[in-house]
């Protein structure tokens, strides 16, 4: 599916709050949730860096809209992520009927990314959210992006460009 210039902009907010959580010394991942409507309703980056693994915005964005959407609400909305779900944020997002993921990078980018910069691989299997939630529509990688993502993903990591 093509991404649209609306998706786009969703995106560049998503690149925005990966950069706020670089700057925090924390990965480069930043989420927003977009109801029907359009209207951001829930937004946040990624919080790893105290020592919690799974504290990723996507998780955060699933544990937020079953405590505030009704699930009609839940599988009309949109959720857009600079980085492609983890297998963890995949399965959750499904489990709770969340509607269609639009990402900027994908797992098999950043996957690559980091073995050419000889960091270590990541403790769980890079799957696409596709092989984790088949039911769940997605839209991705966002190619204008990705020369930012990657800047991104090599400060964070302590890389050379």
């Amino acid at each position: 599916m093509a991404l649209t210039s609306a998706d786009l902009s969703y995106l560049r907010r998503c690149v925005d709050l990966a950069e706020e959580a670089v700057e925090a010394c924390d990965e480069a991942f930043g989420s927003l949730l977009v109801s029907a409507d359009g209207d951001v309703v829930f937004e946040d980056r990624n919080r790893v860096s105290g020592g919690d693994s799974t504290r990723h915005p996507e998780l955060t964005l699933v544990e937020w809209a079953v405590a505030n959407m009704t699930p009609e609400q839940r599988a009309a909305s949109v959720t857009y992520t600079s980085g492609e779900h983890c297998a963890m944020c995949a399965a959750a997002h499904a489990w709770v009927g969340l509607g269609r993921i639009v990402y900027a990078g994908s797992t098999a980018q950043l996957t690559a990314w980091r073995a050419e910069w000889n960091l270590p691989a990541s403790p769980v299997a890079p799957l696409s959210i596709t092989d984790v939630a088949p039911g769940v529509e997605v839209a991705g990688p966002a190619l204008e992006l990705a020369d930012s993502l990657r800047a991104l993903h090599a400060r964070a990591a302590g890389a050379t460009l």
